[in-house]
C-alpha cells in the first residue's frame, strides 16, 4: 500500500502574513471572550480574500464576471505538477515549462518560484508566465496554474494580461502557495475554494499528497 504522505502548502495566515502593498490585512478581535466573562471565546476576522493563499476568480479582472462562488472544485482536485523555476528571474516561456515536464501530463500547473510570502516578507519581483505560455497551457488543456508568488502577472503589470489569458478561459489561478517543502513531481492537489459568495478571490487550505495517493 502507496504511503500517504501530506504537504500542507497553505501559507499561514494571521496578522504577520505580508499583504499586497495596500492590501487588507487579516486581523482578528474576540465578540465574546471568557476572561470578560462570557460563557464561549467567539472571534471575528477582517481580510482580503488575496491575503494568503487564495484562488482568484475572474471578477477579479473583469466587470460583474463570474465570483467565487462560481469556481469549479474538480480543477482544484486532482493530479498535479510541480515544476522548479526559482532559476528564472522573469518571464517563463513555453520551452521552460517543456524541458521540466518531459514524459508527464500536465493538468494542474504549480510553479515554484521561490518568490512567495511564505518566509514573511512581501518580494519585490518574481517570475511568471509569458502570456503566449499561459494561451497555449489554455490549448492544452490545463485546467489550474498555481504558483507560489502573490501573482500570475508582474509586480507592476496594469493589465494583468496573464490573469485574463487563464482566467477568461476557464483555467482557474492559485496563488500565495507555500512550496517550500514540495519538490519537483508529480503530486495529487486538493486546495479547495471556501463557498462564499460574491468575492473575487477566495481563501483555500491547499495540500500535496505524494507518490500519487488519492485523497
Amino acid at each position: 500500500m502507496t504511503e500517504r504522505r501530506v504537504i500542507d502548502i497553505s501559507v499561514m495566515l494571521s496578522p504577520d502574513t505580508p499583504v499586497w502593498p495596500g492590501d487588507t490585512p487579516f486581523s482578528c478581535l474576540w465578540t465574546w471572550n471568557m476572561d470578560d466573562g462570557s460563557s464561549v471565546n467567539v472571534s471575528a476576522i477582517t481580510s482580503s480574500p488575496h491575503a494568503g493563499t487564495h484562488a482568484d476568480t475572474p471578477l477579479h479582472v473583469t466587470m460583474r464576471a463570474a465570483a467565487s462562488e462560481s469556481l469549479s472544485l474538480e480543477a482544484f482536485r486532482g493530479p498535479a505538477v510541480v515544476v522548479d523555476v526559482s532559476d528564472i528571474a522573469d518571464e517563463i516561456v513555453l520551452d521552460d515549462i517543456e524541458s521540466r515536464t518531459r514524459g508527464v501530463t500536465v493538468t494542474r500547473l504549480l510553479l515554484k518560484t521561490g518568490r512567495g510570502i511564505a518566509g514573511g516578507t512581501f518580494p519585490e519581483s518574481w517570475a511568471r508566465l509569458s502570456v503566449d505560455c499561459a494561451r497555449e497551457l489554455v490549448r492544452r488543456g490545463v485546467v489550474l496554474v498555481g504558483m507560489d508568488c502573490p501573482s500570475a502577472d508582474d509586480r507592476d503589470s496594469k493589465t494583468l494580461d496573464v490573469h485574463h489569458a487563464l482566467l477568461d478561459h476557464g483555467v482557474c489561478v492559485l496563488e500565495n502557495l507555500d512550496l517550500r517543502d514540495a519538490g519537483a513531481g508529480e503530486y495529487v492537489l486538493d486546495a479547495l475554494p471556501m463557498k462564499i459568495a460574491g468575492l473575487d478571490a477566495a481563501p483555500v487550505r491547499a495540500v500535496l499528497l505524494r507518490n500519487g495517493t488519492q485523497v
